[in-house]
């Protein structure tokens, strides 16, 4: 993902691994990340991705020992979650980003245009970004693609 820090783009890799959990209670474990803020995107991913994590443990880690609070980092866990649970990896030249909101639906981030021009320059070729961001031209070099809702991102994901 792209994130916002302070005045400047910076580029973080988002890692998920999801298990069945043997426990009653299966875990949500977070480095990097609000633990809470995580059990919200898991509803929601289950209410309207129909993907559904209750009996498997979630654990959600930022690269490189960051902390992102930024709600732009919504998107690329949910994504990183997927990719876990269907065992398939994301494409490396992907890049994500994109707050959920509690109905699916994808909203906007600050700086948009500078997230996909950070993101162009260090040679993504593809960005699944919230359609409210998505620029009024081509950009040229990568492929963008531009969603407004979870089950959009969750299709242009695979």
């Amino acid at each position: 993902m792209v994130t916002w820090e302070g005045s400047r783009p910076l580029l973080v890799e988002v890692q998920a691994l999801v298990d069945e959990s043997h426990l009653t209670n299966p875990r949500r474990v977070t480095a990097g990340l609000d633990p809470n803020r995580l059990s919200i995107l898991l509803a929601v991913l289950h209410r309207h991705g129909g993907i559904p994590t209750y009996n498997q443990d979630v654990f959600i880690n930022i690269v490189g020992g960051m902390r992102i609070a930024e709600t732009a980092l919504d998107l690329p866990i949910l994504l990183a979650v997927l990719s876990s649970i269907r065992n398939r990896p994301l494409d490396q030249g992907l890049v994500v980003f994109g707050e959920v909101g509690l109905a699916g639906e994808i909203r906007p981030v600050q700086s948009g245009q500078e997230r996909l021009k950070t993101a162009i320059k260090h040679g993504f070729k593809k960005a699944i970004i919230p359609n409210a961001n998505a620029p009024k031209k081509p950009l040229p070099g990568i492929e963008i693609i531009a969603v407004k809702s979870l089950t959009e991102a969750l299709q242009a994901a695979r």
